[in-house]
């Protein structure tokens, strides 16, 4: 059974991944061609501050006066996620009583979440709190990044609500049961209490899962990894 420090792991491992990106995403565009205006004085005024705190945050030198808008909501979902890491990485370091965490950026910080998780899983409320905010955060950031993320149908039906709603997730190498209404038999799953949780199957379950499911263990694998192989592309 998945632990929630298992998901959390996954959630962590998409930020680090996906987090640079967004600064990346902060590079103004060009004017539009349909209008050729250039923005509001108050608009650009607002992009300067944005590009400021960006670079005073994280190093990151965005260019100077433009007449080309920021993408502010790209800003807005980094100073989310920031405040987002700090606040979760203190809030650990707490739980732990490690002390205040040194200051760092946040895929330093998000490093060294990950390198406690493994005494975190020994608080329960801790691993959910973890778990949760982490998942939130990496949303948060693929909706930034327009990214929508690829599931394919697995065959067979889910050995808990018996319904043909198993789903492969190949960016997080994992089943997971998409039916709203899907609980399953274990008492202290987060399934049973979260509506926004979903039981999920990783990579070492997937024997067990097919063995009871109805569908194949060789098919999964392969439709995951093409799956995932058009998504690299």
């Amino acid at each position: 059974m998945p632990t929630p420090t298992d998901d959390a792991a996954l959630w962590i491992e998409a930020l680090l991944r996906q987090f640079p990106e967004l600064l990346t995403e902060l590079a103004p565009g060009r004017r539009s061609p349909c209008t050729g205006h250039l923005p509001d004085p108050e608009l650009l005024r607002a992009e300067r501050r944005e590009a400021l705190l960006v670079q005073q945050r994280h190093g990151l030198a965005v260019p100077g006066h433009s007449t080309a808008p920021l993408r502010l909501h790209v800003s807005d979902a980094i100073r989310d996620i920031t405040d987002g890491v700090i606040e979760l990485d203190e809030a650990v370091h707490a739980a732990l009583g490690l002390g205040r965490p040194r200051q760092a950026r946040v895929p330093q910080r998000l490093a060294r979440i990950a390198g406690l998780l493994g005494p975190a899983g020994d608080q329960p409320d801790l691993a959910r709190h973890i778990r949760d905010e982490t998942r939130r955060m990496a949303r948060r950031c693929a909706r930034a990044l327009g990214d929508t993320e690829s599931m394919v149908r697995v065959r067979g039906r889910c050995p808990w609500c018996d319904s043909v709603s198993l789903r492969a997730f190949p960016a997080r190498r994992a089943v997971l049961c998409v039916n709203p209404a899907c609980r399953c038999a274990d008492a202290e799953c987060d399934c049973r209490a979260d509506p926004a949780y979903r039981h999920v199957w990783h990579e070492g379950d997937w024997e067990a899962l097919t063995a009871v499911s109805g569908g194949h263990r060789h098919e999964l694998h392969a439709s995951m990894d093409a799956a995932d192989e058009g998504v690299r592309r």
